[in-house]
């Protein structure tokens, strides 16, 4: 496994900033707003051959009350507990505070090796701020400026000096689970209930998850990645919070970079329009998915309830008709064992692959039952289907000229395909392609 590098220090001494220009990308949000970083975030960082993950942090404030303060220092402390070594950053042009000391007092009591970092000496005239931070007494400081990219080279130095020297092989990526849905609707109390563990934070504070938070686990000995996403809301909803808007962008890419999609919905509430639009993404990107009805406990039940409630979904889900749903609750426990199942399910769906002799068997069988179209007295001629991909199962049927192919045919041969070879957590992908007369079958 890679050695795990935590960045933590009190809100606003430059984490996000660090963290982004460690790994290249802009993964952390970066504002001046205290407490934008809300959960750990992680990512993956080389330097000198040395691989790593990084995990950004929010920011610790020792003494507040305040809910969430309280549930970023939780996180932060889960953070330093999984970390093989604590980048501690500080913010030079400040000195030092009381909360610096706080931390440093944390950190000791964590016997991790310590990296203390003194940030934002950007400019000559700040760098004898950085001999205030010895009294810390956790080791000498080194001066940075994450924002310009100045002295990473000596701190990343620093830090790889405590990695164990194990050349580690190349691994295949691990399948990965993106958890989507509207804002509130108990996604990371889900993920809560997974991992069995207090990953992300949990409160019914609407937004409270801002970032996309990559989580690997193992389920049945075989391993996955989890990605606890921000709520997804309406555009016209933060058009004015930029916070929000990057945490929506950044939500939709995890969908993007997914392989499996379990799409979250309010029980309660019941589908909405947004929820919709939602499930709506995942089915255009190709994805595997589940739709978990969640907060079921709440629900008066009867024999027929989730028969109905399924039924009436799928009027407004008539496109994605071939997911799989379960009910469950995840702050109860309810089902949520059956959640990897039909995870797991769906991702075999998605990748299946049916060799082309049984493949025009079945389309043939097709043909057989309901004859092509007939346009301005031309008839439609199908020659020959072959898979030329997967994630999601995608067929090209070659035929004499694809405009005689009509919606309505393609979707029978779509529905026709998907039932003889029981593809029910995927979609599929139909390609229609004219036969060119040099191209052998």
């Amino acid at each position: 496994m890679k050695p795990l590098i935590a960045i933590v220090g009190r809100p606003n001494v430059g984490k996000s900033t660090l963290f982004n220009k460690i790994v290249g990308k802009r993964i952390a949000i970066v504002e001046d707003t205290p407490g934008v970083t809300r959960d750990r975030i992680y990512a993956d960082g080389e330097w000198l051959n040395y691989h790593f993950t990084l995990i950004d942090t929010g920011g610790i404030e020792p003494d507040s009350e305040d809910i969430i303060a309280k549930q970023m220092r939780r996180q932060a402390e889960l953070a330093i507990e999984t970390a093989h070594v604590i980048v501690f950053i500080v913010d030079g042009r400040a000195g030092l505070t009381s909360a610096d000391e706080e931390v440093a007092e944390m950190l000791r009591r964590s016997k991790k090796p310590v990296v203390l970092v003194v940030n934002k000496l950007d400019h000559p005239k700040f760098e004898d701020e950085i001999y205030d931070f010895y009294a810390l007494g956790i080791g000498t400081p080194i001066g940075i400026s994450a924002e310009q990219g100045l002295g990473l080279g000596d701190m990343l130095d620093e830090v790889v000096a405590y990695f164990p020297r194990i050349e580690e092989e190349a691994a295949e990526e691990n399948p990965s689970i993106a958890i989507v849905g509207r804002p509130n609707v108990g996604k990371s109390s889900l993920v809560n209930a997974l991992l069995g563990q207090e990953r992300t934070i949990v409160s019914d504070i609407p937004g409270t998850t801002r970032d996309a938070i990559d989580t690997p686990f193992i389920w049945n000995e075989k391993e996955y990645t989890l990605i606890d996403t921000a709520g997804i809301r309406r555009k016209r909803a933060v058009e004015d919070e930029t916070v929000e808007r990057y945490s929506v962008i950044r939500s939709l890419a995890a969908i993007r970079r997914c392989d499996i999609a379990l799409i979250v919905i309010d029980a309660e509430r019941g589908l909405s329009e947004q929820d919709v639009k939602i499930a709506g993404y995942v089915h255009e990107e190709g994805k595997a998915s589940v739709v978990i009805v969640n907060k079921w406990d709440l629900i008066e039940k009867d024999t027929y309830t989730a028969d109905k409630f399924k039924k009436d979904m799928l009027v407004d889900l008539a496109f994605m008709s071939y997911v799989p749903m379960l009910f469950i609750s995840a702050k109860t426990g309810q089902r949520v064992n059956k959640v990897m199942e039909l995870a797991e399910y769906a991702l075999e769906q998605n990748s299946m692959r049916i060799s082309t002799g049984k493949l025009n068997g079945v389309v043939n069988e097709a043909i057989t039952m309901n004859e092509p179209p007939v346009s301005s007295g031309r008839r439609l001629r199908i020659y020959y289907t072959t898979q030329v991909s997967i994630k999601p199962p995608t067929f090209v049927i070659f035929v004499n000229e694809p405009d005689l192919m009509h919606f309505s045919y393609k979707r029978y041969l779509e529905n026709f395909i998907r039932k003889s070879f029981e593809l029910k957590a995927t979609p599929i992908r139909i390609i229609i392609r004219k036969r060119e007369r040099n191209e052998d079958r």
